[in-house]
């Protein structure tokens, strides 16, 4: 699929993930790139990357597929999150309206499982982003900042167990443990939300483990597990001594950077699964 494409949108989120996806798909052979960018989400660094680039609010889902379908671009990836109290604050047009009241639940994997069947249905098929993103992704044995101690280890296995039962329920994918004691589960407050309420919950010394894992059937299309530098800064702040991810599904962005950031909090940055 990817070496046979010439055209590519991307719907871009936030954070750095559809900067670096725009400079992988170049360099490994697309030639053009047609952006969506959300107002308020998206960095507006990615207009340099690519060749054209559409600013509209999330919810104007008419306007997203047009951006598409007028410049002739049949494929398309999502890159980079989508804030989730945006999904809740949007002003969705018709079309959007419609989507939203034929969902019993709405939840990301149902609202853009169904954006992408209204895409499907104007000739735009959305496929994963995963085939230009395998540099980032970290296999099994990857490891920054100091080595774990076993206790640590023990709370990685049972964050992870634990992590990957929440995430079949959709409620969450990440889990901070201590001590063998479940701190904190990851709701619709996000990844970053609930590393610091899971922080606090350590107590004054802190040390906390955290897991995030993929969903047991997760759609690669608009669900990859992804961290970065914001993430170990939020771990820094939380006090949280192990941020563990799954291997081989997950990104890690800006790898230099958290590298970095792992050694300076000494916080260990590990692979499980």
């Amino acid at each position: 699929m990817t070496s046979a494409l010439d055209s590519l949108g991307i719907i871009a989120g936030n954070r750095s993930l559809p900067l670096l996806f725009a400079k992988e798909a170049r360099r490994q052979g697309i030639k053009r790139l047609v952006a969506v960018a959300f107002e308020g989400e998206t960095d507006p660094t990615l207009a340099s990357l690519v060749d054209d680039i559409v600013w509209l609010r999330v919810g104007q889902l008419s306007k997203m597929i047009a951006a598409f379908t007028d410049r002739g671009v049949k494929h398309c990836v999502m890159a980079g999150q989508i804030a989730p109290k945006n999904l809740y604050d949007l002003r969705p047009d018709l079309r959007a309206l419609g989507l939203l009241l034929r969902l019993r639940e709405k939840n990301a994997h149902t609202i853009f499982g169904a954006i992408a069947d209204e895409l499907k249905r104007e000739g735009v098929e959305l496929i994963e982003a995963t085939p230009w993103l395998q540099p980032l992704m970290p296999a099994s044995g990857f490891q920054l900042g100091p080595k774990l101690s076993e206790a640590q280890q023990a709370d990685v296995e049972i964050g992870f167990r634990i992590a990957k039962e929440v995430s079949r329920l959709e409620i969450g994918q990440t889990v901070l443990v201590k001590e063998g004691t479940v701190l904190a589960v990851e709701g619709f407050e996000g990844t970053d939300n609930c590393l610091a309420r899971g922080g606090e919950l350590a107590g004054q010394a802190g040390g906390a483990v955290a897991v995030k894992v993929a969903k047991e059937k997760h759609d690669l299309r608009f669900d990859i597990p992804c961290l970065g530098p914001q993430t170990l800064e939020t771990c820094a702040k939380a006090r949280i001594a192990v941020l563990a991810f799954e291997a081989g599904k997950s990104l890690l962005l800006e790898q230099d950077a958290c590298a970095q950031l792992a050694r300076k909090h000494k916080i260990a940055v590990t692979t499980v699964g």
